[in-house]
């Protein structure tokens, strides 16, 4: 407009010496100039790459992080007080049920036991004798009491008799109590010589040894010696808020086993299905939540307690969902967005409700309609009503592979 002003003052101040062709050629000049000026300045229409709404069925999953654990885990501590003297396992290797894996010195336990043994003997050696003289006041007894029926023999005699059959039958049940404690005695102290050695009481992989030889070891200072973990099968824990628990109180029975994954850190999938062994019995007040068990094959060993994955169970099946890049979907104060271009390309922004990911896809539950089409790249570029120049996405050329391998999990 500016060029048009300044032309058409051009053409008063020339007015008066030009003639009249020549004053009309001159303003057809100017007003030419003035709409290619205009021309110009109209910007075309961005460009956007688009893709059409897909429509397939999908199956819906749910992740949690889990951490494994071996379904046994067995801390060995020493349960009597002594100094090692063996160590009888491999690290890290497999050891069997009753496999001898340390050992204690011995020497004192088996002088105990020796003690043990010889009091024993003793005490049924005093056993024998009391039993004797308990039978020789009962012969007493027997001989005296005609006789004091006939008073052949004073009362004072009866009653001595019947005094001295008493105690000898007291000093036999004494005896015999001797014997019992000499047996207890002797076995503690068999059970305490059979600590030294110490046995794994499941079978499954030893740890590494957190004690050495000759080091001086008590159960009263809670000495570990080493944990053995039976990992056939092994145990992933995960944790699941209350509100998915009692969400999936329907679906809980529609979870089959063959769908329950484990993904490795390095975002690989096991090869084994697992199945939902057990639930808490409370929630944890401290997080919220469940903690849920389950179990995976590991015949070779290759899971170790300690790693972390994530657990995947098939929910449902959702049938005719309507998938889109996750890259077409756009967020805008805590609401989705998508661009959908019609026939004549021209932009229409649209609020959506957005389901569940699907790989790189995501699920769209409303606002869509199937075999629309959205922009996919350019996003930023358009606004309600606006003309566009779509052409197809290309997803390759938009994610150029990376020459390190990326971490999942």
């Amino acid at each position: 407009m500016g060029g048009r002003k300044r032309g058409f003052q051009s053409v008063r101040r020339c007015r008066k010496t030009l003639s009249l062709p020549v004053l009309l050629l001159v303003l057809a000049v100017v007003c030419g100039g003035c709409r290619k000026e205009e021309k110009a300045a109209t910007p075309p229409a961005p460009v956007v790459e688009v893709i059409k709404v897909q429509q397939k069925d999908v199956p819906v999953y749910k992740e949690w992080v889990g951490a494994l654990d071996g379904s046994i885990n067995a801390v060995i501590r020493p349960q009597v007080t002594g100094y090692l003297v063996r160590q009888n396992y491999r690290e890290g290797q497999v050891v069997k049920k009753g496999q001898i894996l340390f050992e204690i010195d011995p020497r004192t336990f088996q002088a105990t036991v020796n003690q043990a043994e010889a009091s024993l003997e003793q005490a049924k050696g005093t056993l024998a004798i009391q039993e004797a003289n308990a039978a020789t006041a009962s012969a007493d007894l027997a001989r005296v009491k005609p006789l004091a029926a006939k008073n052949a023999v004073s009362k004072k005699d009866l009653d001595d008799a019947v005094g001295r059959d008493l105690a000898a039958r007291a000093s036999v049940e004494a005896a015999r109590a001797g014997v019992a404690v000499a047996a207890a005695n002797l076995e503690k102290a068999q059970l305490d010589l059979g600590f030294t050695k110490i046995a794994s009481p499941v079978e499954g992989i030893a740890g590494i040894a957190k004690t050495q030889l000759g080091n001086l070891v008590s159960p009263s200072m809670q000495d570990e010696l080493t944990s053995v973990s039976t990992l056939d099968p092994i145990k992933v824990y995960i944790n699941v808020s209350e509100r998915e628990y009692l969400e999936s109180k329907e679906s809980r029975a529609k979870i089959s086993d063959t769908s329950l994954q484990l993904i490795l850190a390095d975002g690989s999938v096991y090869p084994h299905a697992g199945v939902f062994a057990l639930t808490d019995r409370q929630v944890d007040p401290t997080t919220g939540t469940f903690k849920i068990g389950a179990l995976f094959p590991n015949a070779d060993s290759f899971l170790r307690p300690g790693q972390y994955g994530r657990v995947r169970a098939l929910i449902a099946m959702k049938k005719g969902a309507l998938l889109v890049p996750q890259r077409a979907v756009g967020l805008l104060q805590g609401k989705h967005l998508m661009a959908v271009v019609d026939a004549k390309n021209t932009v229409d922004v649209r609020l959506v409700q957005v389901g569940e990911q699907i790989g790189s896809d995501w699920v769209i539950d409303k606002g869509l309609q199937p075999g629309e089409t959205v922009v996919v790249e350019g996003l930023q570029k358009v606004r309600p009503q606006m003309t566009v120049t779509p052409k197809p996405y290309s997803p390759a050329a938009q994610q150029p592979a990376s020459p390190l391998p990326s971490k999942k999990g």
